[in-house]
């Protein structure tokens, strides 16, 4: 079986339409989308029409919570914006959406950690540095959840991978949408990718065991990065344009 993911659009659909062209030529059974669907200053309503018109397994982010319980007065900018942009049936498509899903045997999807959608699950947050998470921090995140073969998580935008020696493959894809942003939790922290291009992942368990393969992807990001400025997020843009903040 082969498997596309990907995570973290953020209302870029311009990298999303680049992204599931190249899904098409993959010969995948199936895709699966881990969340922070609409949130950035970019096109969410456009976004979520194509989301809902598209063929995929689909699970909610942080961001998706945030838009169904917070005040207006309680979000930042990116989920502001967004919850004025986006209608009822939008918003009704959202709260459908779980916060897990076992994609196929063995495979199980979530957006930070399987409990908990703020988590890290391959990266560690230290008062002066992000790092990688080490195998035993992953462990314990993933807590009663390492009898899986495969868990998928989104949330930190980087692409990474981790197989536990006792336990599973652990693959975050990267994010489609948004290749940098600002942290706050535990520390003030930045998370860059280092590359404008779109991140995704393809899952394939051909040679007995699931293996990934990171894609990344040009798409139009100088038009995604205008669109950014004209909603006065200055920020995204350079970020889009980057991979860097």
């Amino acid at each position: 079986m082969r498997i596309a993911v990907v995570s973290d659009i953020h209302g870029n659909l311009l990298a999303l339409e680049t992204v599931l062209a190249d899904i098409a030529n993959q010969a995948v059974d199936q895709t699966v989308n881990l969340g922070d669907l609409l949130s950035g200053g970019l096109q969410p309503a456009l976004t979520a029409e194509r989301l809902m018109q598209a063929e995929m397994k689909t699970i909610a982010g942080n961001h998706e919570r945030q838009l169904l319980t917070l005040r207006s007065e309680q979000m930042g900018a990116s989920d502001r914006f967004t919850i004025e942009a986006v209608s009822p049936s939008q918003l009704a498509w959202m709260a459908s959406l779980p916060p897990t899903l076992e994609v196929t045997e063995g495979v199980l999807a979530c957006h930070g950690a399987p409990d908990d959608d703020l988590v890290y699950l391959l990266e560690t947050v230290e008062p002066d540095h992000v790092r990688p998470a080490t195998e035993q921090e992953v462990q314990q995140r993933l807590g009663a959840h390492t009898n899986w073969s495969v868990v998928l998580c989104g949330h930190t935008h980087i692409p990474r991978s981790m197989r536990l020696s006792d336990g599973p493959l652990v693959v975050n894809p990267g994010s489609v949408g948004w290749p940098a942003y600002e942290g706050d939790s535990p520390y003030p922290h930045v998370m860059e990718s280092g590359t404008a291009r779109a991140s995704y992942a393809v899952l394939d368990d051909a040679s007995d065991r699931w293996e990934v393969e990171f894609r990344l992807i040009d798409y139009d990001w100088e038009s995604a990065a205008l669109i950014a400025e004209s909603h006065e997020r200055y920020d995204v843009a350079r970020a889009l344009r980057t991979g860097r903040l």
